[in-house]
């Protein structure tokens, strides 16, 4: 019995060594990322800010600039938005992770989106994975009240 533990031990040691080593595919025209998604449909973060005004929620896909990528792991995103406040998305269950070249790149995400308030703990913690400096961190006082996307896939349109 001792045996088997120790080898579904080393086995799921193994597992998880080898899924912490799994390279993220750079970003490039056609790249995908967690759920498999096409560009079709997907709707201007202009129009999905009309849309949250008149409902509380929205599911389906959006287009948008990447300005911002995780600098720890790839495990958000930021698009650039015209009121100059990048919208955060967040990955489902934290699924998967894209590379810091999405940067500068035209993405389309599938998911559900919210207007939602983010507690300062989260944002000092996005802070801190944006790669923010200390003096920055600090000058997080206050909640904000923004836009909240949690993506189900990543597609890079170019």
């Amino acid at each position: 019995m001792k045996k088997i533990v120790q080898l579904l031990l080393c086995g799921l040691v193994a597992f998880q060594v080898s899924h912490a080593q799994q390279k993220i595919e750079p970003a490039k025209a056609g790249v995908q990322y967690g759920k498999k998604i096409d560009a079709k449909n997907a709707i201007s973060l202009n129009k999905l800010a009309d849309n949250l005004k008149k409902s509380e929620n929205y599911t389906g896909k959006i287009e948008g600039e990447v300005v911002e990528v995780c600098k720890k792991k790839g495990c958000f995103l930021t698009l650039k938005s015209d009121n100059g406040d990048p919208i955060l998305v967040r990955f489902t269950d934290y699924a998967y992770f894209v590379p810091e070249d999405l940067i500068g790149k035209k993405v389309a995400i599938e998911g559900r989106a919210k207007v939602k308030e983010t507690s300062v703990e989260w944002l000092k913690h996005y802070a801190e994975d944006k790669g923010a400096s200390k003096e920055e961190i600090a000058k997080i006082t206050k909640p904000k009240t923004e836009i909240s996307i949690v993506a189900d896939g990543v597609y890079v349109i170019k």
